[in-house]
């Protein structure tokens, strides 16, 4: 983790199982402990069946948000109470797993013709879980320059960031999706600084004791661009990935430390898997679909492992059990 933090290069995940329907890699710590993703190709509901109770420390995750997306398997148009009584099976066991002390962090986007998604996602959750904190995920933004006081630079409003443009005279750009925050209780504390910002405004820093390092709470706005691409079926095969970066901030804000073992139930191709494997944390996650769960595999592979050829085929310290 610190490592991480300090921009050093950390040590390479090395395969040690590869065989259909799973993949698993381990890492050693500079304390002597080992860190482990495993991934899954399979339903998560069975597949938390057989995890222990209290197990999991973070659940960073993005189920289908039924609103018709064009998954290569999965049908994202059911009907809603049908879709609604998925999301609270789902939810009970996340229940079950979670650590006492554990988060969700859910991500829930909509669209201008069915804005109420989220919130009944987070509704039927709230039937299992507390909702201690709504994060707004801004994808993309634009800043007038008369907003930004001493530290604009810039003569003409700013646009930061991509999003999909609406052609209708009705809707707005739609430019953010929700994180929300869910803990048994309410009541975890977080680490609010390990993703902080500095004070523009530095007589903060004299004025404040709590401000003397320069570095305030980032709050519930998070802009988190995606990068930009140039072939949207080969660097982004998946229609509704979130970047790296996101779960990264919610593995960072619940706490590395507390951290210990963090799962995704919906992998997809693998976004949160590899913010775990560049923070040197545990990761279990499950996939449905075998092309989804063959990118993620490869994306692990490519970006965290140490391979032996460019076709992934051989590689250092596999187990071929």
């Amino acid at each position: 983790m610190q490592q991480e933090m300090m921009g050093e290069t950390p040590p390479a995940w090395q395969i040690t199982r590869r065989e259909p329907g799973r993949w698993e890699a381990a890492q050693q710590r500079d304390d002597g402990t080992t860190a482990t993703i495993t991934l899954i190709c399979g339903d998560c509901l069975e597949g938390m069946s057989g995890l222990q109770p209290g197990s999991i420390d973070v659940v960073v995750t993005s189920p289908p948000y039924n609103l018709g997306i064009r998954y290569s398997r999965y049908d994202d148009s059911i009907p809603r109470e049908e879709y609604l009584e998925w999301i609270g099976r789902w939810a009970a066991a996340v229940k079950r797993v979670l650590a006492p002390q554990g988060s969700l962090f859910l991500n829930v986007g909509s669209k201008p013709s069915d804005p109420w998604v989220p919130l009944q996602v987070a509704l039927r959750v709230g039937d299992y879980l507390q909702l201690q904190n709504t994060i707004h995920w801004v994808k993309s933004i634009a800043i007038d320059p008369e907003t930004m006081g001493r530290a604009g630079r810039e003569a003409t409003p700013l646009g930061i960031g991509h999003f999909k443009p609406i052609n209708s005279a009705r809707f707005l750009n739609d430019c953010h999706e929700y994180i929300f925050h869910f803990t048994h209780a309410g009541d975890v504390p977080l680490d609010r600084l390990a993703i902080g910002v500095p004070y523009q405004d530095k007589s903060n820093v004299r004025r404040w004791r709590q401000a003397a390092d320069d570095v305030r709470c980032r709050g519930n706005t998070w802009f988190i661009p995606y990068d930009t691409i140039q072939n949207g079926k080969t660097q982004r095969p998946h229609p509704a990935s979130f970047p790296i970066a996101l779960p990264e901030w919610c593995y960072r804000l619940h706490g590395s430390n507390a951290a210990s073992l963090c799962m995704d139930p919906f992998l997809g191709i693998g976004s949160s898997a590899l913010a775990a494997a560049r923070l040197g944390l545990s990761f279990i996650g499950f996939e449905l679909d075998e092309g989804y769960f063959a990118e993620a595999v490869a994306r692990l592979e490519a970006r965290a492992c140490h391979m032996e050829s460019s076709q992934g085929r051989g590689t250092a310290g596999v187990s071929r059990r």
